[in-house]
């Protein structure tokens, strides 16, 4: 797709993911903190599943200092059946320590320190910027860095590439909503496997990059 046909494709798609659920990394931003949790718990796991133990564990304690005060083996039963969750709750009191210890326990808002807590990633450090923060970032996980290169937009290997890319490319005033647009194309529609081309409204604009069938 051209550069400039971003701006169109960004349009339809605020109106195309009215009729889906929000993503579950969209349903707990009512503080950094929240955020960040939900989406540690969000890794490798259903919306779904990541929506109730969210609940579930929120409802215990929704703030570093109750958090860490709450024993392993209890975020463990209130997060259950997240996936690994055994490792997602000693990371959580990790964390939790980190943020009590350095940061006042607070959440910080830079990127870079982001990075420096037990188990965050890239992508998990965008969505507390943007979603915890409502500052710039971009969060590329799966949806994104695929449904990114379908389009042609960017050629790109990994996320992280995308990533850098896409902070080249993409106008800044769309980098805070793309990762909602696309995670929710993408659970919806633009699958991974066989995407329902003959029902995107996007279709004009995409390359099809690496398609081999499509619905």
């Amino acid at each position: 797709m051209r550069p400039e046909e971003i701006h169109d494709v960004v349009r339809i798609l605020k109106k195309e993911i009215r009729q889906w659920p929000l993503p579950a990394i969209g349903h707990y931003v009512e503080t950094p903190f929240t955020t960040l949790i939900s989406c540690i718990l969000s890794l490798r796991t259903q919306d779904k599943t990541t929506n109730a133990a969210s609940d579930r564990l929120f409802e215990i304690a929704n703030t570093p200092k109750k958090m860490l005060g709450t024993p392993v083996d209890v975020i463990q039963k209130a997060i259950y059946p997240v996936s690994f969750y055994r490792v997602k709750a000693q990371t959580i009191h990790k964390i939790c320590d980190q943020l009590l210890t350095r940061f006042g326990g607070e959440v910080p808002s830079g990127l870079e320190e982001l990075l420096e807590l037990p188990g965050v990633g890239r992508k998990t450090a965008n969505i507390v910027v943007t979603l915890g923060f409502r500052k710039h970032g971009i969060a590329v996980d799966t949806h994104v860095h695929r449904i990114s290169n379908r389009l042609g937009y960017v050629r790109t290997k990994t996320p992280d590439d995308t990533e850098i890319a896409l902070r080249k490319k993409l106008p800044r005033r769309y980098w805070i909503i793309y990762n909602d647009l696309l995670v929710a194309y993408g659970q919806n529609l633009c699958k991974p496997i066989s995407p329902f081309c003959s029902n995107c409204k996007i279709a004009v604009y995409c390359k099809r990059v690496g398609v081999k069938t499509r619905r």
